[in-house]
């Protein structure tokens, strides 16, 4: 429909382009279906424009010149982030040739945090960086795990990169108070990045044993190249059983404080550790929701454990309570980022220690 408004729009007549048609027929092909008239009309092109070749799907991104006497074009994309990301550097090539000489490009910079919300961390942010920015704009990047900060300024017409990020420079470091004991440094953006290299750094090796998480901390630290040189397995302890046959929880803990307890947490933090043959060890446990909550122990109440060697390579086990808000998704995912922050802290202690 797009298209079709578009080409109207413009006076533009559409028309079927044999390679488009090529390109759709092998596609059908390798997936072992037929070329429906629906997959082959994405074969129309304008006939004074292009269209761009998409290496993550069918439909090709379109190109629509404006009459002479209107300058510029109209780019249609697929509307599947992953095919228009995969199409976005020959729109890229497209906008540097067409306003050549006429951009200030965009320099910008990702800083990632965690623990502080939005709420909080915004006012102390700006509180920082005062009026006088010099240019350069924040914008703020919220999500369950945390909230990233945006820092971007304009390189000027004849600018260096260097002078555009030497103004970033001079943002940041006025924030580095600010984000202390909240920031994280990961090329994925994922807070188990910064957890595995802090371990790596030191040769320690970690084990997880989850209750309410049901493997999503796993999962995190999984998903990371590379994770196997400092993860060694984990433990799914759903069931109280599980708790105390792998993990040697004592049951009198968990008929005294139940399974949702800070006695728990540590217990299955050492118990994973012990039984993986881990340095360090998580535990985490609580009540996801919507239902099993109580006045003591409502809904989003979770426990962390976390055991870590101490500054003598004693046993250091600690643990913390939490309140989260949300579904069970939300709950589950702050319970995950939680215990990841809280291994870098404590890793962080030891390795001060």
């Amino acid at each position: 429909r797009t298209r079709t408004a578009v080409a109207a729009e413009l006076g533009e007549r559409l028309v079927e382009d044999p390679e488009l048609v090529a390109a759709l027929d092998a596609h059908a092909r390798a997936r072992e279906r037929p070329l429906t008239p629906e997959l082959r009309s994405l074969a129309l092109r304008p006939v004074s424009g292009q269209a761009l070749p998409n290496p993550a799907g069918a439909a090709p991104g379109l190109v629509f010149r404006r009459p002479r006497e209107r300058a510029g074009c109209v780019v249609l994309l697929p509307g599947v982030p992953r095919e228009m990301r995969a199409l976005f550097p020959q729109v890229e090539t497209l906008l540097l040739r067409t306003f050549e000489g006429r951009l200030t490009p965009v320099v910008s910079r990702m800083i990632h945090t965690t623990g502080t919300p939005e709420s909080i961390l915004a006012p102390r942010v700006e509180n920082a960086l005062g009026s006088d920015r010099a240019g350069v704009e924040v914008a703020y990047l919220p999500d369950l795990g945390g909230v990233d900060l945006r820092l971007t300024t304009r390189r000027a017409p004849g600018e260096s990169a260097g002078d555009a990020a030497a103004r970033l420079d001079a943002a940041e470091g006025r924030l580095g108070s600010v984000l202390e004991g909240m920031r994280f440094d990961a090329a994925s953006g994922d807070l188990a990045e910064t957890v595995l290299g802090a371990l790596e750094r030191r040769g320690l090796h970690l084990a997880v044993a989850e209750s309410c998480t049901g493997g999503m901390l796993g999962a995190r630290l999984t998903a990371i190249a590379g994770a196997s040189r400092s993860f060694v397995g984990g433990v799914m302890a759903y069931a109280d059983a599980v708790k105390r046959r792998l993990l040697e929880v004592p049951q009198s803990l968990l008929d005294s404080d139940g399974a949702v307890s800070e006695s728990v947490a540590r217990a299955m933090a050492s118990g994973v550790a012990a039984a993986l043959g881990a340095d360090c060890g998580v535990g985490i446990t609580g009540v996801a929701g919507p239902g099993g909550g109580s006045d003591e122990k409502p809904v989003g109440t979770v426990w962390i454990g976390w055991r870590v060697p101490g500054p003598g390579g004693e046993e250091r086990v600690e643990a913390r309570r939490y309140r989260f808000t949300g579904d069970r998704e939300a709950v589950r995912i702050r319970a995950t980022q939680a215990a990841l922050h809280g291994l870098v802290a404590r890793l962080s202690d030891e390795a001060s220690g």
